[in-house]
């Protein structure tokens, strides 16, 4: 029996988490160029496992490549990031449901910690969104759905990366946000599915609202 190695793999892995990572806080913004020798000289690697990651991520939807013409980082339109909120709104609730119904106590904690960091987030929109990103994610990991979190993850990376969150910014709404998620995670932490699926879905129909509707 041949001895096996997963070392090639493993690199891919790391890479593929470093750049879908830098994607979603905006650290390489929409539209950008994605040089392979570059990364690859960067994170001390070949550009065999970079080339498999971005492989991923165009995959995924994050990345677009073209031919003799390398990667560029996925942009998102209007009409895209629209149908990612309708998509939490389909499922978001749902998951909230769930959650109070068999939270798990890492879970809570997640929550927790995300609302303590949105707190301290001031009105930085990089900060409420890195915060704003971990409570809705926790939440749905709350719902013990391992599917439904990868699911979640992608729809969250895709379509509602930094850059456009703060394109879409709205000062005004910080603490309106902030009250939404305190009030959700009480609902969780208090084992009220019904009450936990209302305040989620009027808190994304209001972030809808406020997104599209009032523009």
């Amino acid at each position: 029996m041949y001895p096996m190695s997963f070392q090639v793999q493993s690199v891919a892995d790391q890479v593929y988490a470093v750049l879908r990572e830098r994607i979603a806080t905006g650290e390489i913004e929409r539209g950008s160029r994605v040089h392979q020798e570059d990364l690859a000289s960067e994170l001390g690697v070949s550009r065999t496992p970079v080339r498999e990651a971005l492989r991923r991520l165009a995959a995924e939807g994050l990345v677009d490549l073209y031919a003799n013409r390398g990667a560029r980082v996925a942009t998102a339109t209007d009409d895209q990031v629209r149908a990612s909120y309708e998509t939490r709104l389909v499922v978001e609730p749902g998951a909230a449901r769930m959650a109070a119904q068999r939270a798990a106590p890492d879970s809570l904690t997640r929550m927790r910690k995300a609302v303590e960091l949105e707190e301290r987030a001031g009105r930085s929109p990089a900060k409420l969104f890195k915060a704003n990103r971990e409570f809705h994610l926790a939440l749905v990991e709350a719902a013990g759905n391992v599917e439904l979190v990868k699911f979640m993850e992608h729809v969250w990376i895709g379509r509602i990366g930094e850059t456009l969150y703060e394109k879409h910014f709205d000062p005004k709404g910080v603490k309106a946000d902030r009250d939404a998620h305190r009030a959700i995670l009480e609902a969780v932490e208090g084992g009220r599915p019904a009450e936990a699926e209302r305040l989620v879905r009027g808190h994304l129909e209001r972030a809808l609202e406020l997104l599209f509707i009032e523009r």
